[in-house]
């Protein structure tokens, strides 16, 4: 943003929630925001649509389609996922970033505890509605100012909306998915 400068050494993207703020000048309406390398399912793009279809001019009212944990482990190895708390009204509560999770080889789900099998996780399938965008202009100089020593630091989408939920501003309904996620392998070359 204007008035804030690249730190030296800085050569790693600013994270997921600022490249959504790309697109404030092209988006106008509704919209949902997508990892690349990962394979949702028909079903979820559905539940998503539809969700962001009956939103209209709607401000501060956002969404997540959420997967059972135990459908989003991989058998390579450990995983990081947003573990979601979730009101009684189907609004997420929290979003907390989780590394290192995996099954046991007795069948349980860890990450320094156990998590129940239909723990509800981020796959990073969000809807917003445009104020999002202004949110995040305004919240990422906040968050510049607070992480411009740490080089290595992004701006995460579930950094902003934890803020927005957390001080009341929006809501984001939880919409659950019962699709198996798979990895998407890409492969770019020059």
């Amino acid at each position: 943003p204007e008035g804030l400068a690249v730190p030296e050494g800085r050569v790693k993207p600013w994270g997921t929630n600022h490249a959504v703020m790309m697109a404030a000048d092209a988006v106008h309406e509704p919209f949902a925001v997508i990892n690349a390398d990962d394979f949702y399912g028909a079903e979820a793009y559905k539940t998503i649509g539809d969700y962001l279809a009956q939103l209209g001019e709607s401000r501060n009212s956002y969404c997540m389609v959420a997967y059972d944990l135990n459908k989003t482990l991989s058998e390579n190895g450990t995983v990081s996922r947003g573990v979601c708390g979730v009101d009684p009204k189907g609004d997420l509560t929290s979003m907390v970033e989780r590394t290192q999770i995996e099954r046991m080889p007795d069948g349980q789900i860890v990450f320094h505890e156990p998590l129940s099998e239909d723990t509800p996780v981020s796959m990073n399938l969000f809807g917003f509605t445009p104020d999002f965008f202004t949110y995040s202009k305004e919240y990422f100089k906040v968050w510049f100012e607070a992480n411009k020593d740490n080089i290595k630091s992004e701006f995460y989408i579930p950094t902003m909306v934890n803020k927005l939920i957390g001080d009341g501003t929006a809501t984001l309904r939880v919409l659950r998915s019962a699709a198996q996620w798979h990895l998407s392998l890409i492969h770019i070359s020059e």
